[in-house]
């Protein structure tokens, strides 16, 4: 087997033998969580977790949902909009907050993100970084010029299956790599308050779900020389559906869906000269279990555990990097969330996909 490429760092914690993300690293941080929707309570549950986190504060727009948010999972304080502030503002003049995780739909994260660094904190922002790369641009030079550590929350990256596939490709035991499939899609149901079908906050299936297969792809062959897509978009103008694929300088390509309108399989197979890999048990951004077909060899199945929900490996990272006096982790790199920001861009204007951020 001839080595290949690795295009993703593997952090120390998903490492093989690595102790469990949840042992301390080092200084304990004192954590703020700006919202209080479905992904913040899972997130929340994995900070709690670890050894050297401490659930400070967590702000949202109304004062009795923080409230009832900070009672639920332990927090010292909690902020809500009052007097023209908003609570996120609060949250971040709080002089005991090391670091926020930014929970809000996707149209607010450069607001918001923005507000957090020009106070001194460091920011885990949820995906999509922003609604576009200038967005994404603007907050990079923040963070650099202010010395603060800044990431997107790709929770995928940092999972130890995921890192075991990586291995398995830059090993060359699947040969070359020619094609990478991937889908995940669920029927949402059209509810135009929600923020997933609302065209204000970001809404639709390429920003809300895209990076997942997205992320199996650049793991295998890294960013693509062209890109194609095609999609069905709502009388909102919001994507229902895409399909995209991306096409590499040596004939390699991928094709990925995203839907709110299907259940796919949410699965990811990444097939070579020399076999082919597939995920199973559990959706592709969390998977429980590699197959793997040789050319020349026997089927084998690989399993894995989860600690916490997963992602506690990301909240690991985020605090190792922070306790190192680094700005960006080398997993998920600022260039790479820059460079997935252009690329998304050049999809939603193949598609005629446009947002209100799009002309601020």
């Amino acid at each position: 087997m001839t080595p290949h490429q690795r295009f993703v760092v593997q952090p120390p914690c998903a490492a093989p033998g690595a102790p469990s993300p949840l042992a301390a690293t080092g200084r304990p941080l004192r954590w703020g969580v700006v919202a209080t929707g479905g992904i913040a309570s899972k997130v929340t549950a994995d900070i709690a977790l670890l050894e050297d986190a401490v659930l400070h504060a967590v702000s949202s727009r109304s004062a009795d949902r923080a409230r009832e948010f900070a009672g639920r999972f332990g927090f010292a304080a909690s902020y809500g909009d009052a007097d023209g502030v908003p609570g996120y503002q609060q949250l971040f003049d709080d002089p005991d907050i090391d670091v926020v995780y930014v929970t809000t739909p996707h149209a607010q994260h450069f607001e918001v993100a923005r507000a957090a660094l020009a106070s001194g904190k460091h920011v885990l922002c949820e995906k999509p970084f922003t609604v576009n790369a200038a967005e994404a641009a603007a907050l990079i030079d923040l963070a650099t010029a202010r010395g603060l550590f800044l990431m997107e929350a790709v929770w995928t990256r940092f999972l130890p299956s995921v890192n075991r596939a990586l291995d398995i490709f830059a090993s060359g035991e699947l040969g070359e790599i020619r094609w990478v499939q991937a889908d995940l899609g669920f029927p949402a149901g059209y509810n135009p308050s929600s923020r997933i079908w609302d065209p204000a906050a970001g809404g639709g299936a390429l920003l809300d779900l895209t990076v997942y297969p997205l992320t199996w792809t650049l793991g295998a062959l890294g960013f693509p020389a062209s890109v194609s897509a095609s999609a069905e978009l709502n009388g909102d103008g919001v994507d229902v559906q895409n399909a995209v694929t991306l096409s590499y300088e040596g004939g390699a390509q991928a094709q990925l869906t995203s839907s709110l309108g299907a259940l796919g399989p949410a699965a990811a197979t990444v097939a070579g000269s020399g076999g082919w890999l597939r995920t199973g048990d559990g959706p592709l951004h969390n998977p429980r279990e590699l197959t793997v077909q040789p050319l020349n060899g026997e089927l084998r199945t690989e399993t894995f555990d989860s600690v916490g929900a997963g992602y506690t490996y990301e909240l690991r990272e985020t605090t190792r990097c922070i306790q190192a006096g680094l700005i960006e982790s080398p997993t998920m790199p600022l260039a790479d969330t820059l460079t997935t920001m252009h690329l998304l861009d050049g999809i939603r204007a193949q598609l005629g996909l446009r947002y209100a951020n799009d002309s601020m």
